[in-house]
């Protein structure tokens, strides 16, 4: 590794967002050098994303199947569990990144191994695994885009065993005979799917209501489902201590003298941004204040430092990290050429992040899937609008024809005032197929009026976008 070395663009962290940065930068004429001390493509292509999904496809195409009167009698096997592993293992490219490594170098980016602290304005140091170090100075910008971490919950007995992490669950070739999840968030919900359609007894541990960002018709669908597989669930509970016991079964004490017992405890309780450990502090940064405006602008840190992805903190999820990525690329390139200021970007130009406030998709992808953009009732409330409520079972042709017995939910939110919808959510088998329409709606401020006239293809699930339409009133 070279002593110093001086670049337009200085990219911490080989992620999804990371990779966006500096290939965003690279297009548009400057130079770049990516910043990485693991597998480039970081822990969506790994231990997350990719993964996770990989896991739950089979249970959902079996499930599919058996849903479908012809189908339903020629499935006569349960999943091939090695074969399933084999598969999420190709995802993950076996945990082997040349095929990233190759991307970075065919685009031009330079690529440094090594862990990177910021030791002055605009000045990253890199460590390698040697011990050498080096320093690489940045002439416009230095991104941060180092991801995030899970949070180990303060649980009594925790730091005396072995137990998952979201990252070990993903990337496990074992199939535990009785799994303990600890959380119901997302990954927690669908992990718990995943092992019990693999052939775990699961047992799923909720601190409050499973999956409670979401409205709760949508995750009482969820949680039908998984109970249907044969996971236990335990909402508004929270455990007191873990052990383990003689046999070394993993024990879970709940409140009031009750015991779970596992093979293996999954704990799924979250993630915080990891800006930890990166030097921020010799620039005059809280870490745990760290503030962008749209463009990824690091608030109080003068024109030089960007946050992105997860490490900004605003949405953790990998495709909004990559859309913020796009967004403050473009907007270094155009500052280091003069032609937009440093003041706040204009909303839903190419240098700012604006969705991020209003139209965030997402998906929960167990079976049945939620998938949700926008706002929720009470968070357009919150902000002072004057909303409506349409929601509805899904109940139309083309959800019949998916799946004998269809169960699904919907619903839609609407700005009165200026009659447009402002939040969608769909619950059911195949529904995130649904998401980009709404993510369009949203984002595009549609009018409903106009909205009435995107007919939907007949038979299909699409169709419940009549009934929601119909149903508020047009």
């Amino acid at each position: 590794m070279a002593e110093s070395l001086e670049t337009d663009v200085v990219v911490i962290g080989g992620g999804a967002a990371g990779e966006n940065a500096a290939g965003r930068v690279v297009e548009l004429g400057l130079e770049a050098v990516l910043v990485e001390s693991g597998l480039l493509g970081g822990e969506c292509s790994y231990w997350a994303c990719m993964p996770s999904k990989a896991l739950l496809r089979p249970g959902s195409v079996l499930a599919e199947a058996k849903a479908v009167a012809g189908t339903r009698e020629a499935v006569r096997g349960t999943l091939d569990v090695p074969a399933v592993f084999q598969r999420r293992d190709s995802f993950t490219s076996h945990w082997d990144d040349a095929g990233q490594v190759k991307w970075v170098e065919n685009t031009g980016i330079g690529l440094v191994r090594g862990r990177a602290r910021i030791s002055a304005e605009r000045t990253v140091e890199i460590t390698d695994d040697a011990g050498t170090a080096a320093s690489i100075s940045a002439r416009h910008a230095v991104v941060l885009a180092t991801g995030s971490k899970p949070v180990t919950p303060p649980l009594d007995g925790l730091s005396d065993i072995s137990f998952w992490g979201t990252a070990d669950a993903t990337s496990s070739s074992e199939v535990p005979g009785r799994l303990l999840v600890l959380g119901g968030g997302v990954a927690g919900t669908e992990l718990a799917q995943a092992y019990a359609r693999l052939g775990s007894e699961v047992s799923l541990v909720v601190r409050h209501s499973l999956l409670e960002l979401f409205p709760r018709p949508a995750a009482d669908l969820v949680a039908k489902a998984l109970r249907a597989d044969g996971v236990k669930i335990y909402t508004d509970t929270s455990a007191e201590r873990v052990f383990q016991d003689e046999s070394g079964a993993v024990v879970l004490a709940l409140p009031g003298g009750g015991f779970l017992y596992g093979d293996k405890l999954l704990v799924a309780t979250g993630r915080r941004r990891a800006l930890n450990g990166l030097g921020l502090e010799n620039v005059g940064l809280d870490p745990a204040g760290l503030e962008t405006d749209d463009s990824g602008l690091v608030t109080g840190a003068g024109n030089w430092l960007y946050a992105i992805g997860d490490a900004a903190g605003k949405v953790l999820l990998t495709h909004q990290g990559k859309y913020e990525a796009r967004a403050a690329g473009a907007a270094i390139a155009a500052r280091a050429r003069g032609e937009i200021g440093f003041g706040p970007p204009p909303p839903w130009s190419r240098y700012a992040a604006t969705a991020d406030h209003t139209a965030v998709p997402q998906v929960v992808f167990t079976d049945p899937e939620i998938a949700m953009v926008g706002l929720l009732p009470e968070q357009a409330r919150e902000r002072g609008i004057r909303i409506s409520e349409t929601s509805l079972p899904i109940s139309v042709a083309g959800s019949s024809l998916f799946a004998d017995g269809y169960s699904g939910w919907a619903q839609m939110v609407v700005d009165d005032d200026r009659r447009i919808p402002v939040g969608f959510t769909f619950a059911g088998p195949g529904v995130a197929e649904l998401l980009h329409a709404a993510t369009i709606a949203v984002t595009g401020q549609v009018p409903l009026d106009r909205l009435w006239h995107a007919v939907p293809a007949y038979p299909t699930i699409s169709e419940v976008w009549l009934r929601l339409l119909e149903k508020y009133g047009l």
